[in-house]
């Protein structure tokens, strides 16, 4: 003989039942993708940029798994990594024709693998942590002119001291361009600048 209701043994089976379906987008994973999101308010995201996307992707027959465009950016799926980067660059030069002027971000993403019929009733999957993923990685490069400016800068000031140091006096020291020029007032005062520099180290 049950000691509940009957209603009560089909609230708990049903809560089951909706916990079960809602855990299953954990078991689909992630996959890589393609984020496009607007720089200014002015630029907008819509289907028509969703449509340039595609048509360069299919110029470059660069497989894709889906797309979707929403309020706030356009993502494109792809079936792994090593797709996912040749896409990022190329989607990158399409709709940034100008990267000193670029009117959208195109960054790398993960997007939920699960099936669509799962994410209309909005089962999304549970999201980690930094902590609990592994931590972050960033890729990081060097912007090779801005350091060779700084570093021929820092030399623009050692050889100032240098010449006050060893007492020769100089017409200025300036850099132009890549190139660091130093003006003397006559020859012997340039060769005498020449004897006292130590010889410069081997390459």
């Amino acid at each position: 003989m049950n000691r509940y209701p009957a209603w009560k043994y089909t609230l708990v089976a049903l809560c089951v039942v909706l916990a079960a379906l809602y855990t299953l987008p954990n078991f689909f994973g992630e996959s890589p993708a393609v984020q496009v999101s607007s720089v200014r308010a002015t630029v907008r995201v819509d289907s028509a940029l969703l449509q340039r996307i595609e048509s360069a992707l299919a110029q470059a027959t660069i497989a894709y798994t889906g797309a979707l465009v929403d309020a706030n950016s356009v993502r494109v799926r792809f079936a792994d990594t090593d797709i996912q980067l040749k896409a990022k660059d190329l989607i990158d030069k399409t709709v940034n024709p100008d990267p000193a002027n670029a009117s959208y971000v195109v960054a790398l993403n993960l997007l939920s693998a699960s099936p669509r019929w799962l994410t209309a009733i909005h089962a999304l999957p549970m999201y980690l942590g930094l902590d609990l993923r592994g931590g972050v990685h960033f890729l990081l490069q060097v912007d090779m002119p801005a350091a060779q400016t700084k570093r021929l800068e820092s030399l623009t000031g050692d050889i100032r001291s240098l010449l006050r140091d060893k007492t020769i006096r100089h017409g200025g020291v300036a850099r132009e361009g890549q190139t660091l020029r130093v003006r003397f007032r006559d020859g012997e005062t340039r060769a005498r600048r020449a004897r006292s520099s130590p010889p410069a180290p081997a390459t």
